[in-house]
Formats: C-alpha cells, sequence, structure tokens
C-alpha cells in the first residue's frame, strides 16, 4: 500500500528547502522536494517560480511539523 503524502510546508527556493530535507532526514523523517523547475533554472527564488514544497508521508506530517516548529522557534535538542 502506497502511503499518502502532505505538502507540511512551502519555502523560497531550494537551498532552504534541501536545509529543511536534510534536517528532517537527520530525524528519520522521509522528504520530498517539489518545485518549478523552470524557476530553478533561471535562478528565482522568489514568487511561484521559485517556491518549494516539502513533501512527506502522512504518518509522519505531525512529526515533521513539530521539528520545523522547534528549529524555527530556536529550541534546542530538534527531536530525540
Amino acid at each position: 500500500m502506497i502511503d499518502e503524502l502532505v505538502m507540511i510546508d512551502s519555502v523560497p527556493g531550494m537551498v532552504e528547502g534541501e536545509l529543511l530535507r536534510g534536517l528532517l532526514q537527520s530525524q528519520g523523517v522521509g522528504v520530498m522536494l517539489s518545485h518549478e523547475s523552470a524557476g530553478t533554472a533561471i535562478g528565482l527564488t522568489a514568487g511561484p517560480l521559485g517556491t518549494v514544497e516539502l513533501w512527506v508521508r502522512s504518518d509522519q506530517a505531525e512529526q515533521a511539523r513539530r521539528i520545523l516548529e522547534q528549529y524555527r522557534s530556536g529550541e534546542p535538542g530538534v527531536e530525540d
């Protein structure tokens, strides 16, 4: 059975998308990034062409949102 994917966040640009993917993966959350390839080709990091969406399995969405919330708030020790 294929798990349903849910979008947990969108960020401006691939650099931030890759950073957050690394953070989530280091905590055991599988992440898929989705973006408009034209934006990457011409180097856009703002607007619809520069937006990167983070998708995770539905059963990991709550954990992923907690990790991102802790990261953005500056809380130490993201997730045990």
